[in-house]
């Protein structure tokens, strides 16, 4: 049975920031598809982070309340001068955004990551991306106007309402919470994750893939875009193994994408590799496709998938 795409949004994600590799690597798809996520998680106002933890204190922290990161060092005149004001704001705040301090001279790795040129940088981040960026030590006013873009929208909170109601299992007027929302703007993420989520749920693929594509194209869109396409391919699998046993490469195809669709990666993988080595068209085509759909709903750290990568791309199949 394939997982729950209703909280389809809030599952954890490491989003890739402006273009750069992931800073850490995707869940596996048990946990991947359908997580929560950080379960009763309460934030402190202010906290130190740094490269073991920002995956998880400030990128998946995000999907719950935006992350303010202050890039510092000891070092820093302007550092010490940026620093009381941001604390004292998040204080203020009172939990509406949380500060996360990053010294850059021990997690080099963050700042390179973010392509912070000078400091003090301060990156905000919401739903696993990078909203919003400063540098230099503006003065107290102008950084509150920035803090004050983080607020939530008014299609913000409407989306919220439509997640109390999914969460009280009225899927239906979650759904119409989440139309409206992206009929006033068909871009907006939260509420087109969460209602493709709902539509892939009742069957209604076509429909969900239409709305994912007009969101950004972050981790979570793009898994969820997978995922949809994946599932299309569910079927039984003991009828397709005797049928692509000694049938047609169609035949091992359709096998390859049930077993992807079923959560069954490394048989799928093999699978879809031995329909591309055969090299017949269209099916050879349509392997490649799902197997990389597949590659994205592992993830790079999976075992396979490296080394399947780097099969296609040497044309070994």
């Amino acid at each position: 049975m394939a997982p729950s795409m209703c909280h389809a949004r809030r599952q954890a994600t490491t989003e890739p920031i402006a273009g750069k590799p992931a800073i850490d690597g995707t869940l596996p798809q048990d946990e991947l598809v359908g997580s929560v996520g950080y379960i009763g998680w309460m934030p402190q106002h202010v906290q130190d982070v740094s490269t073991a933890d920002f995956a998880v204190s400030v990128i998946e922290a995000s999907h719950h309340v935006p992350v303010v990161v202050d890039l510092w060092a000891e070092w820093c005149g302007p550092c010490k001068v940026l620093g009381p004001v941001l604390e004292r704001a998040a204080e203020e705040a009172g939990g509406a955004w949380v500060l996360a301090k990053l010294d850059v001279d021990q997690s080099p790795e963050i700042s390179q990551q973010l392509g912070v040129q000078g400091i003090p940088t301060v990156v905000a981040f919401k739903n696993g991306v990078e909203v919003d960026r400063f540098t230099g030590a503006i003065p107290e006013a102008e950084v509150r106007q920035f803090l004050d873009r983080l607020s939530p929208s008014v299609l913000d909170v409407e989306t919220a309402a439509g997640d109390d109601a999914l969460d009280a299992g009225d899927t239906e007027r979650a759904s119409a919470i989440y139309s409206s929302v992206l009929e006033k703007d068909p871009t907006h993420p939260d509420a087109g994750l969460s209602l493709a989520g709902l539509l892939i749920e009742e069957g209604e693929v076509g429909n969900a893939l239409e709305i994912l594509d007009r969101l950004a194209p972050t981790e979570a869109v793009r898994q969820l875009q997978a995922y949809a396409r994946l599932g299309n391919g569910a079927a039984d699998i003991e009828a397709l193994e005797r049928a692509a046993a000694d049938g047609t490469t169609s035949d091992r195809l359709a096998l390859g994408r049930a077993l992807a669709a079923s959560g069954q990666g490394e048989a799928a993988i093999e699978t879809l590799m031995g329909v591309i080595g055969e090299r017949v068209e269209p099916d050879s085509d349509e392997a490649q496709k799902t197997l990389l759909d597949l590659f994205e709903l592992l993830g790079q750290q999976h075992p396979q998938v490296a080394g399947a990568r780097r099969a296609l791309a040497n044309g070994l199949y």
